[in-house]
């Protein structure tokens, strides 16, 4: 439901407007040094505001460390790290809780809880979350760095186009809204990390991947385009016994195990749904069809703020598939 991962485990909690948001991090090993400035460049990172097409709202986003770390060393015990929302505006969805805004989860929400969720800013549903998956994501990353394992994700075009600041000025104009490709690569990670079927690399990265609000689409290597190859192109040659090669159409995996390669795979981010621009949708008091424009702050481009996003989703998920690795005694150094 909220909790992903197996060994390393991280649930999120807490609503967009709620007095929090956060994570709950198991698994976590005893004597990792954790201080709240550790987290201070992701965190920033993920804020909105920091450019041109993010949303103003702009939380401190300063780790609350409630539990799991004694001494700035982590305790074994589980991680409860809390965000305080500060940098709320409630009014903005008043008018939007009776007419579900199109492209968000207002209306399923609704039907699904029985008009018991927490409809303002999203609420559960709502990107603020991303900012506990940061988090877990920095404490994820820390531990990966001891093996010398380091996640890099970057935004590679927005509408279609690389000329970034270009496509957001002209959404920005027109009161609408863009999405983007973001590509994300592992280095250091070792031949021999996941399984076969259900528990192959992709699935377990595509699992954690679909938890960031706005996904719609990952491919692993040459992806979709694999489908206009043929084999003898396709084909990644091997050089050596540590199994480089010469070309990497398969992303770093080959029957959902880690291959010694680069890890590369990259998402598709939709636009954001909340847009100026006038909309239909439905009014749940009368069910008449009712035009709807959305005001508020948010983002014209959320594909800027994923990239650190989907580096801490990663790193939980590679981190998750190592530690099952070792408990099995069957990694490969």
């Amino acid at each position: 439901m909220n909790t992903i991962g197996r060994l390393f485990r991280v649930s999120v909690l807490g609503e967009s407007h709620g007095e929090c948001v956060g994570a709950l991090i198991d698994g976590v090993p005893a004597g990792l040094e954790l201080k709240v400035e550790d987290f201070k460049t992701d965190m920033e990172r993920r804020q909105g505001g920091r450019s041109k097409g993010t949303t103003p709202r702009k939380e401190a986003d300063i780790p609350i460390i409630k539990s799991g770390v004694f001494n700035d060393k982590t305790t074994g015990a589980p991680l409860l790290l809390l965000f305080e929302n500060a940098n709320v505006r409630s009014s903005d969805y008043e008018e939007l809780k009776n007419t579900p805004r199109p492209g968000h989860a207002d209306l399923v929400g609704t039907k699904k809880f029985g008009n018991n969720n927490d409809y303002r800013g999203g609420g559960h549903f709502s990107g603020r979350l991303t900012a506990a998956l940061v988090a877990a994501g920095v404490v994820a990353k820390k531990i990966l760095k001891k093996s010398k394992i380091d996640t890099n994700a970057q935004i590679i075009e927005v509408g279609g186009t690389k000329e970034i600041e270009r496509a957001i000025d002209e959404a920005l104009s027109e009161g609408d809204s863009i999405g983007g490709i973001v590509e994300c690569k592992v280095k250091g990670i070792p031949i021999g990390i996941g399984e076969p079927f259900f528990d192959s690399v992709e699935s377990v990265i595509s699992h954690a991947v679909f938890a960031i609000p706005a996904i719609k689409g990952i491919e692993f290597g040459s992806g979709f385009g694999a489908a206009r190859m043929k084999g003898s192109n396709h084909n990644d040659e091997i050089l050596d016994l540590e199994g480089k090669t010469r070309t990497n159409n398969a992303g770093g995996i080959n029957g959902g195990i880690t291959n010694g390669n680069e890890l590369v795979f990259r998402i598709a981010v939709k636009p954001t749904s909340s847009i100026k621009k006038t909309k239909t949708t439905i009014d749940l008091r009368s069910g008449k069809m009712v035009d709807i424009s959305v005001k508020g702050r948010h983002d014209a481009c959320i594909a800027l703020r994923v990239p650190v996003v989907l580096e801490a989703v990663t790193a939980v998920a590679i981190l998750d598939l190592m530690i099952i690795e070792q408990k099995t005694g069957r990694i490969i150094e």
